[in-house]
């Protein structure tokens, strides 16, 4: 579980298809991915869980602020994981802990889906950013509710039937990936898990 709220910008050092000769594009089943991230692995042992631009993955080693994980085909499919070249940055955050703050809200680091950003408004002191919105998604999306966008705890400023806008302000612009991505990129959302929740509760409800 975590937060939403990102400790570091990381970097990727590579990543590549697990035991086989595809390549990412081609559709591999998995892959192994390496992150050079000196916050989040200076106490991190195997096992661990870290937040990769809003994907949960465990480390299976980590040697001089390196650690690499396993990404199974479904976060592949399911993410933007795989669009990642070495030296792309990533957002990080390692795994809440009983007793620490909520700064954010609850994320599961289990993305639901892709989207692309669509527009950015600069202003003042900071900056307004559109993305499109999966229909599937829509549904789980309100006017300020929480969205997780490539790991990073959001709230909802305005919503239609196709797209959502966030206001970003300067820390989350430097600090995070959001600062530096560009129209047409993808990043990977994740609605409020309360959401779905209270849909499956309600639709157990009515078919009782």
């Amino acid at each position: 579980m975590f937060t939403g709220i990102v400790e570091e910008l990381g970097e990727v050092k590579y990543l590549t298809v697990a035991g086989g000769d595809k390549s990412i594009d081609a559709g591999g089943d998995s892959a192994v991915i390496a992150v050079r991230g000196p916050v989040v692995t200076s106490d991190a042992r195997h096992g661990d869980s870290i937040s990769v631009n809003g994907v949960c993955l465990t480390v299976i080693d980590n040697v001089d602020g390196v650690f690499t994980a396993d990404v199974m085909g479904e976060s592949l499919r399911r993410s933007s994981l795989g669009a990642l070249r070495p030296g792309s940055p990533v957002n990080l955050e390692r795994a809440a802990t009983v007793g620490s703050r909520l700064g954010g809200h609850l994320v599961q680091g289990h993305v639901d889906g892709v989207a692309r950003i669509v527009g950015r408004e600069p202003a003042a002191e900071w900056e307004v950013l559109r993305f499109s919105l999966p229909a599937e998604l829509s549904r789980y999306v309100v006017e300020k509710g929480s969205i997780t966008v490539d790991g990073v705890s959001l709230t909802v400023m305005a919503v239609d039937a196709d797209s959502f806008s966030v206001g970003l302000i300067p820390t989350t612009l430097k600090l995070t990936v959001l600062g530096a991505k560009a129209i047409g990129d993808p990043v990977n959302l994740e609605v409020d898990v309360i959401a779905k929740y209270v849909e499956k509760m309600i639709g157990d409800r009515h078919v009782g």
